[in-house]
């Protein structure tokens, strides 16, 4: 049997990871990986991984991921900010008022 290809398919993954951090948060870890396009530019992936089990005790992992790319890097970090400022505030016992207009 062939197996043409699935050796480049491991080096080609191996080759645009240019860079990862696992952050193990309670049930929960996050993944942050940058990676590398074959034109050279730069893009991250999120992966949100929680371990699950099924009713027979058997464990899964169930995975939630965003891709970023870098020309939404400066707008997904003013959102993120401004959305941790408003989870501080609300926890220091200011609520924000919701103006839909903003949306």
């Amino acid at each position: 049997m062939d197996v043409y290809g699935q050796n480049d398919a491991v080096d080609s993954n191996e080759r645009d990871e240019v860079y990862t951090n696992a952050v193990k948060a309670g049930k929960r870890t996050y993944f942050f990986d940058v990676k590398a396009t074959r034109n050279g530019d730069y893009y991250l992936t999120i992966t949100e991984s929680k371990k699950k089990f099924d009713k027979d005790g058997i464990p899964s992992y169930e995975k939630h991921k965003v891709f970023l790319y870098k020309e939404d890097f400066e707008k997904f970090v003013e959102g993120l900010n401004d959305a941790i400022e408003v989870v501080k505030a609300a926890l220091g016992g200011v609520l924000p008022s919701r103006d839909d207009s903003e949306l």
